[in-house]
């Protein structure tokens, strides 16, 4: 059976992560991901918030979205060609990689955020509903003497 979804989190979850009044018409402009054309393999991820990102600096982008997924898949957020090459912004950290049990976590209910750091000597606008990242489901395998126990406690980072 597959689970593989997008869904936004609670309202309430939203402006707790984001410190900001989040109006019932702001929540329901958060766009469920999809893929741009019948052979893309990326689900494009839209920034839920505007935001201003000074040259050389970086901000995480809330999306407003979890995702749920097989046991054995992983997410994988790759930036944009649009954002990278037009742009000039790329993600600090390469890549971002969502577990399957970041999905409904205690700490933010699974919301993933865009880390975006810009390296042009422009300030770089955002837009709410600017497609920012795009993501792609991978199946993975594990080696025969994985041993593997911990269970995920939190957010970003829950694992050290």
């Amino acid at each position: 059976m597959e689970t593989r979804r997008f869904e936004k989190i609670s309202y309430e979850q939203f402006e707790k992560d984001t410190g900001e009044v989040f109006t019932k018409e702001d929540y329901e402009r958060i766009q469920i991901p999809k893929r741009a054309t019948s052979k893309s393999a990326g689900y494009d991820i839209s920034a839920a918030r505007p935001c201003l990102i000074g040259p050389g600096k970086t901000k995480m982008i809330p999306t407003g979205l979890k995702v749920a997924m097989e046991d054995d898949d992983v997410f994988i957020l790759a930036v944009r060609s649009s954002i990278g090459i037009k742009k000039l912004c790329i993600m600090p950290n390469s890549i971002g990689v969502i577990d399957a049990d970041y999905y409904n976590n205690k700490d933010n209910e699974g919301h993933f955020w865009i880390a975006l750091t810009n390296i042009s000597d422009e300030t770089l606008e955002i837009q709410t509903g600017d497609r920012i990242a795009q993501g792609i489901f991978l199946k993975y395998n594990k080696v025969i003497n994985d041993n593997a126990e911990g269970n995920r406690e939190g957010g970003f980072g829950s694992t050290n």
